[in-house]
C-alpha cells in the first residue's frame, strides 16, 4: 500500500511540474504581439531548405542577403515596426525604403521586446 501511495504522490508531482513548464512556456508565447509571432515565423521561413541561398548568391552576396530572402522579411519587419506606433512616413524616411535597414530596424525591436518579455517572467519568479 505504501508503494503504490509514494508512486501516486511521484506521478503527481511529475505531472504537475511539467503543467507548470507548459503554463511558463505558454505565458510567453502570450506575451508576444501577432506582430512579434509573424516576424518569428518569417525568419525561421528564411531558414527553409526552400528559401537558402543558393550558391551563386553565396558568391554574389558572401555576407548580405539575397533580395528574395529579404522579400520574405520584410513584410513582417515592416507590420512590427509599424506596431510600434512610428508611422509608414517616418519608417520610410529613416531608412529611405532600404530593405536591410527596415529588417535590422524590425531585428533590433524584436530581441528588445523578447528582452521586456524576459525581464518581465523574472520579476514574476
Amino acid at each position: 500500500m505504501k508503494k503504490h501511495l509514494l508512486l501516486s504522490a511521484f506521478l503527481i508531482l511529475g505531472l504537475t511540474s511539467c503543467s507548470n513548464e507548459r503554463a511558463a512556456i505558454d505565458n510567453v508565447e502570450s506575451m508576444k504581439s501577432p506582430e512579434m509571432e509573424n516576424f518569428n515565423k518569417a525568419l525561421r521561413s528564411v531558414n527553409q531548405p526552400k528559401n537558402r541561398p543558393t550558391a551563386e548568391e553565396r558568391k554574389q552576396h558572401s555576407l548580405e542577403m539575397s533580395d528574395s530572402r529579404k522579400e520574405l522579411l520584410v513584410p513582417a519587419s515592416k507590420d512590427l515596426i509599424l506596431s510600434t506606433g512610428i508611422s509608414e512616413k517616418e519608417m520610410m524616411r529613416q531608412t529611405g525604403g532600404d530593405k536591410t535597414k527596415i529588417i535590422v530596424w524590425a531585428n533590433k525591436i524584436y530581441f528588445e521586446k523578447k528582452k521586456q518579455i524576459n525581464r518581465s517572467l523574472k520579476l514574476e519568479n
